[in-house]
């Protein structure tokens, strides 16, 4: 189980600008705002599904791991557009405030909500009623610190690092691509930095393509084929990411946000490929994905502007909730599976519950981004940033 600028100059305060921006003061890609949203929906999918799949090969929305890759290379061109000409008059400890302050709230929040729900979420694949308190405090607290709990004290039993909340698991690595950012990627030339990217893209693809799962659903757990795999997701798309940055000239593209989007929900839901005979197949489908359709949807949502005020609304909706959606929806997962599970549901006497649960989380990742997440944020600014 698994599974971040308009072209104007933003000058509002805080309070009034687009979360996606909250912090910076660089004009922001609107339209990148809004297709990270749609890949965040798209993981919701996927992670429903997850319900009735026994394994990778028959998973809906089979392909919705994938969004993490492009997280990953998304995050890399904000951070390297944000950032690359900031440093003279910028410290790495200012640099990671910045990232944590922007990161870390909401990895507290779904901590929180996964312990909240963790006792109502007992079903046959794991059971909760044999955790004590005491554990599952344990386990939340690790969770809330990043500390990734070894499949021998993880609480749910089915392996993740982070059993409250199962996507922290990218955003540890999120952390590490700061870091690495801050630290050395920053400081490569870019044709060293394209080298990088060669390589680590190269080893990735290699492992989609004879790995022993056929794809890169991997990272979410302390095993030796997740921190190899999720290294390597991290190490290709978070500097790719950073290159595009550099090299990034505006191409002339209308309706880039709606491009961005079908091509992101399609790439999601494209079946499983080859089957259990050929896992070569889907390795070579996530590898074209990753190191072609990804890096191109990036380029296409940076050389787009959101001309129509529908657009301008959605994109700037999507942006908004997008980080809010992915940290707080899984506990709900957990849930909706044990619901499914517990009663030997199909997906179609399912449906009402799965509906509810994206539009309810739609909800909380809106209600947590403007009662918790951005409160938060400014409390934090003004306390740890110098003026």
């Amino acid at each position: 189980m698994s599974v971040r600028r308009s072209h104007n100059f933003c000058t509002m305060e805080p309070n009034r600008v687009s979360a996606a921006a909250f912090a910076d003061t660089k004009q922001h890609y609107a339209i990148l705002d809004g297709l990270r949203g749609v890949a965040a929906i798209t993981v919701v999918c996927f992670h429903l599904f997850e319900a009735f799949a026994t394994s990778h090969l028959d998973q809906r929305i089979n392909h919705g791991y994938l969004a993490v890759d492009f997280f990953f290379i998304l995050s890399g061109f904000v951070v390297g557009y944000a950032y690359d000409d900031r440093w003279q008059r910028m410290t790495v400890g200012e640099f990671l405030k910045r990232r944590f302050i922007r990161l870390h709230p909401l990895v507290v929040l779904g901590a929180l909500i996964g312990a909240a729900l963790f006792y109502t979420q007992g079903c046959p694949v794991w059971d909760v009623s044999k955790i004590t308190v005491g554990a599952l405090a344990v386990a939340t607290v690790m969770n809330a610190l990043m500390i990734p709990a070894p499949t021998s004290i993880e609480v749910r039993g089915v392996g993740e690092m982070y059993p409250l909340n199962g996507p922290s698991w990218s955003l540890l690595f999120e952390y590490v691509g700061n870091i690495l950012y801050a630290f050395v990627l920053r400081l490569l030339p870019t044709r060293a930095l394209g080298a990088l990217v060669a390589v680590a893209g190269c080893s990735l693809a290699a492992f989609a393509l004879w790995g022993p799962l056929g794809d890169v659903c991997v990272g979410f757990a302390m095993t030796g084929d997740n921190i190899v795999g999720g290294s390597l997701r991290l190490l290709y798309a978070f500097p790719m990411g950073l290159l595009l940055s550099r090299l990034f000239r505006p191409w002339h593209v209308r309706g880039a946000f709606w491009i961005g989007a079908v091509a992101i929900v399609a790439l999601s839901a494209v079946p499983r490929l080859g089957g259990s005979e050929r896992l070569w197949m889907n390795g070579l489908y996530d590898s074209l994905c990753f190191l072609v359709a990804f890096p191109l949807i990036v380029w296409i949502g940076a050389s787009g502007k959101a001309t129509d005020a529908v657009t301008t609304r959605v994109c700037k909706f999507l942006g908004d909730i997008s980080y809010p959606l992915y940290m707080v929806h899984y506990p709900f997962i957990y849930f909706y599976y044990a619901w499914v599970k517990n009663n030997g549901l199909t997906f179609g006497e399912s449906f009402p519950g799965a509906a509810a649960l994206v539009v309810g989380s739609l909800l909380l990742a809106y209600a947590a981004l403007r009662l918790y997440d951005e409160p938060v944020r400014r409390f934090l600014t003004r306390r740890m940033l110098r003026r």
